[in-house]
């Protein structure tokens, strides 16, 4: 019988379609092309396929996403440990910005996506910059410095605890050919906004530049809601929307009515660990 692995693993998504396979004649591939490669350099007696936990756009990064994978070996092979797993898959991913994290023997009951308790992202904002072209190389891809000056933190605090709890979150998904099937119904269990630190920013402090965390954590998520949730509660630390607008954009359960051009670009977002 093949054995069960869980494996957490995370990539710099600016380089791929997304985490969710393409097909290979795409300019840009998903992170699944280059995980299930790397694994078919076991030589499995069988295809292996990655089963990911938590879906995540082109250009969006993860800290650590999961997934679970049946590895089959010929007859009369020892099955792999999971420190073998890890370091072999490493080794076939190199060059790309891909690294398996820690891989773990599972039940054949066990699944990556419907196991999963909670899931949670956080979206890095950078305060201070007039033009794009100001924004620290190193932090290229890494964050979204929203133009037009300072934000209300305060009102974007407020706005954020509109979210919490079970909701009809139409107004917060993104149309796809998935939304007919997916409910909105969706719970978030916590949403905080705190500042943060930005890569090697102790060596430009004289810059004034402020990094803030939006952090989302739920069961799990509809298309984009993430990126749309910030960027209506950027709308509001802007003075675009009120507080209580966001309260009354969830109640109106309508994609349609959701402010234009203001969802957050992926290049903020990411998902930080996938909780069983």
């Amino acid at each position: 019988a093949p054995a069960r692995y869980l494996v957490f693993f995370q990539y710099f998504g600016t380089r791929y379609s997304g985490v969710m396979e393409t097909r290979s004649d795409q300019a840009l591939l998903g992170v699944q092309n280059y995980l299930e490669r790397a694994a078919q350099q076991l030589r499995p007696s069988a295809p292996i396929r990655f089963h990911i936990s938590s879906r995540t756009d082109s250009g969006v990064h993860a800290l650590c996403n999961a997934a679970h994978l049946d590895v089959e070996r010929a007859p009369g092979q020892p099955q792999l440990s999971a420190k073998q797993l890890l370091r072999s898959l490493n080794s076939h991913l190199r060059p790309e910005p891909i690294r398996i994290l820690s891989a773990h023997r599972v039940a054949s009951s066990f699944h990556a996506r419907f196991s999963a308790l909670s899931r949670t992202y956080i979206y890095r904002l950078l305060l201070g910059c007039a033009h794009h072209s100001q924004v620290p190389v190193f932090e290229k891809d890494l964050c979204w410095a929203p133009a037009g000056g300072p934000l209300n933190i305060p009102a974007m605090q407020e706005a954020a605890q509109f979210l919490l709890g079970t909701h009809d979150f139409s107004t917060f998904r993104s149309l796809n050919s998935n939304t007919p099937s997916q409910s909105p119904i969706r719970t978030i269990f916590q949403v905080d906004i705190q500042p943060s630190s930005g890569f090697l920013s102790h060596h430009y402090e004289h810059r004034d530049l402020e990094f803030w965390e939006v952090k989302f954590r739920g069961r799990s998520f509809v298309y984009r809601q993430v990126r749309r949730m910030v960027g209506a509660l950027v709308a509001v630390g802007q003075g675009k929307l009120a507080p209580h607008h966001i309260k009354e954009l969830l109640e109106v359960r309508d994609p349609m009515a959701f402010p234009p051009n203001a969802m957050a670009p992926p290049s903020g977002l990411f998902l930080k660990s996938v909780e069983y």
